[in-house]
């Protein structure tokens, strides 16, 4: 198929699409839109970027115009999970522009908003539920939802869910739908959790693949500069003064190295905003909403933003930190080289990163190249990076706050105690770990058991903290209780 047109889409969809400027299919549009309209069980691996959310979204569409019918009440046609807030609102965004000529009704649920009003909205049901699983579970046990009338079920980013511990909450969800009901799975790898649980869940599936597994956009230039941790910062403000840079994304490994990075940024008059779990939804939308538009070209993020920010022209992304996860690494410069532009992915690597850098270089199968520091730059001294870490803990932070510390937040009960052995949870979708002392993963869910911790030493009197999820919930007797989660995006065609 080279045009969409070909599908035989229904002529509102085309109609939207045309507008829209999309003419020929992503590879994985072209091999996943065709089976999905004919009714077909679908995994399909891509890699983000490559256009996932249109390839299950035009064929949904496609069949609601073909059915109309009115869903139950408090229950829907149609239901996506995906792993992350940010993404289950960029989805449902994808459906109302490519369904605008479509009589459909569609709403989003994900934690840290009132669920008040997403059970208003789903009084009457809905065509097109897209839901993280935590809020979903949520609201099945509030009885403000049903999922006995479920057609459609499509499961986004599952290797991300998996990451993520909603495992026990995707098994509970799959046992409230209909046996006889169309299901399709997205994710970027295929690990074997995903293969068994597709085999679980898939009937006589279509397989399709359109890249290796954790290979790295062809178009994306990648260099490593070798710093140690003191100079990162002054490494970051040297390159970011140059003009030529227009939208970059600067990744950390934690929520307050985030904010760290955004002061550092300040100070030297460049203007960056930060994106991370301690931050309230409004707040992330703001900071979102001023990247796109290009008010603020700088926007510092931790792993969970690695799947989720679409955004043109990103001519930059730069691992200020390197992931102690290699596959965050490719989800991570994929940011950069969209529809086909061409990027630069710049990694900094101290001492304690190099064996991260080996795992990202076996994984990606391909050296990344080592380049020198930038004409002009002179990094400080080990002992001058000290001085400068010190002043900036002692300076006072807002309303009495320590640095890093949220505002009506309490301190920690064990002030210099092991990493991760802080307050714990911060409310119900909070990100310290507390109480086992076990590093998180990059993207915000526990490491699993495999022997293989975060390497990276803590720097002195840093809590280890990840990107958040939704708080996955400890099992409760008779297996009542399972996983909790909220989170973050993808973009249409050209996604």
């Amino acid at each position: 198929m080279t045009q969409f047109t070909d599908f035989g889409l229904a002529q509102p969809v085309l109609r939207a699409l045309e507008e829209a400027g999309y003419k020929s299919p992503t590879p994985i549009q072209a091999q996943a839109i065709a089976p999905a309209m004919q009714g077909r069980d679908l995994c399909g691996i891509a890699q983000t970027g490559t256009g996932k959310t249109a390839a299950f979204a035009l064929p949904i569409l496609h069949r609601l115009a073909e059915t109309p019918r009115r869903p139950i009440r408090r229950g829907c046609r149609v239901l996506v999970l995906s792993p992350t807030r940010e993404l289950a609102n960029q989805i449902a965004e994808n459906f109302s522009d490519y369904g605008k000529y479509l009589s459909f009704t569609n709403t989003v649920v994900f934690g840290g908003v009132t669920i008040s009003r997403q059970e208003k909205a789903l009084a009457n049901g809905v065509d097109i539920l897209v839901a993280t699983p935590g809020r979903l579970m949520d609201l099945i046990e509030r009885r403000a939802l049903t999922l006995e009338a479920v057609e459609i079920l499509v499961l986004d980013e599952a290797d991300q869910m998996l990451d993520l511990g909603f495992i026990h909450a995707l098994k509970r969800i799959v046992k409230m739908l209909p046996r006889e009901r169309q299901s399709l799975f997205f994710s970027a790898t295929m690990p074997k959790n995903i293969a068994s649980l597709a085999d679980q869940y898939l009937r006589d599936p279509v397989q399709v693949a359109v890249t290796p597994v954790a290979t790295t956009a062809e178009r994306v230039t990648q260099e490593v500069i070798f710093a140690h941790t003191g100079a990162k910062q002054a490494l970051l403000n040297h390159i970011l003064r140059d003009p030529a840079i227009e939208r970059v994304l600067v990744f950390t490994r934690t929520k307050h190295g985030a904010d760290r990075v955004v002061r550092g940024l300040e100070k030297v008059g460049i203007n960056a905003s930060a994106i991370h779990g301690n931050k309230s939804q409004p707040q992330r939308e703001r900071a979102l909403a001023a990247f796109k538009d290009g008010s603020c070209r700088v926007l510092v993020a931790t792993d969970i933003a690695a799947r989720g920010i679409d955004v043109e022209a990103v001519s930059h992304v730069i691992n200020y930190d390197l992931p102690n996860v290699p596959e965050s690494y490719v989800h991570r410069i994929g940011r950069t080289a969209r529809a086909g532009a061409n990027g630069l992915a710049i990694s900094f690597c101290n001492d304690e990163e190099k064996a991260y850098l080996r795992d990202i270089e076996r994984t990606t199968r391909q050296k990344i190249p080592v380049a020198g520091f930038p004409e002009g730059f002179s990094p400080p001294s080990r002992q001058e990076a000290a001085d400068t870490a010190q002043a900036e803990e002692r300076r006072p932070a807002p309303n009495g706050q320590r640095p890093g510390q949220r505002q009506g937040q309490r301190p920690s009960s064990r002030p210099g105690g092991r990493p991760g052995q802080g307050r714990g949870f911060e409310g119900r979708g909070g990100e310290n770990r507390g109480g086992s002392g076990r590093p998180s993963r990059s993207d915000g869910a526990a490491r699993p058991q495999d022997g293989r911790g975060d390497r990276r030493p803590a720097a002195q009197g840093e809590a280890r903290t990840e990107p958040r999820g939704e708080r996955p919930r400890a099992p409760r007797p008779q297996g009542s209780g399972e996983g909790r989660a909220i989170g973050w995006l993808d973009r249409g065609p050209r996604s």
